[in-house]
């Protein structure tokens, strides 16, 4: 039997130090979804394919990075990253936030109108993979109190979510802030073993992100 794969996603704020690098290695992960990836970030040991767009100057929207074996393919959205590992494609995403600006990436407004315009292609795009992992900074909580998001953009993703199959491990993991349930996370095929936890993102007790990172180990 194959071992499980540990998938890992972190926004990583636009930042890369030395303890950010620590924090990774120490979480061991086989791939990682990141997201506001600094255009230094290396990890050695892992390819790093990050999505073509710039959020800003030196940030990527998106990034996967792997110890694995891998193949970009072409971005399925600006804010997102795509690669395929073995039989299996992962994809980060950025998804919108509450407030942000009516213009590309985003199309539509009010917020929810740009969360469903950002998630309705991906359904699209990828409905033919035969195995799928899809996470990274979605901007909402999939359950609870709505902080980063809206309830109907919400609604859109849990759609997304359930046209492409797949159960999302870290729903009910908690946010940085408390109180709040993560806004990150890793969605694998539904009816896959998996288990999730959250990796609170400090150093020396001062924060590297105002994300945590979460772990899924799942029987890929």
């Amino acid at each position: 039997m194959m071992p499980p794969v540990r998938i890992g996603t972190w926004n990583l704020a636009g930042r890369w130090t030395d303890h950010h690098l620590a924090l990774m290695v120490d979480a061991d992960c086989d791939v990682w979804l990141l997201t506001e990836v600094n255009e230094r970030t290396s990890l050695p040991g892992y390819a790093l394919h990050l999505s073509q767009a710039l959020m800003a100057p030196r940030r990527r929207w998106a990034g996967v990075a792997s110890r694995l074996p891998m193949t970009s393919s072409p971005d399925p959205h600006p804010a997102s990253a795509q690669v395929c590992i073995g039989a299996t494609t992962y994809v980060s995403s950025i998804l919108p936030w509450k407030g942000c600006a009516s213009r590309p990436p985003w199309d539509g407004e009010p917020h929810v109108d740009k969360t469903r315009n950002a998630v309705d292609d991906l359904p699209l795009r990828l409905r033919a993979v035969d195995s799928l992992v899809w996470g990274g900074d979605w901007n909402h909580a999939l359950t609870g109190r709505e902080y980063a998001g809206s309830i109907g953009g919400r609604q859109a993703v849990l759609s997304a979510v359930e046209q492409l199959g797949l159960a999302v491990p870290t729903s009910d993991l908690p946010h940085a802030i408390d109180g709040l349930l993560s806004i990150d996370h890793v969605a694998v095929p539904a009816g896959v073993a998996g288990t999730a936890r959250r990796v609170v993102a400090e150093w020396d007790g001062k924060r590297l992100s105002d994300h945590d990172a979460y772990v899924v180990e799942a029987d890929l």
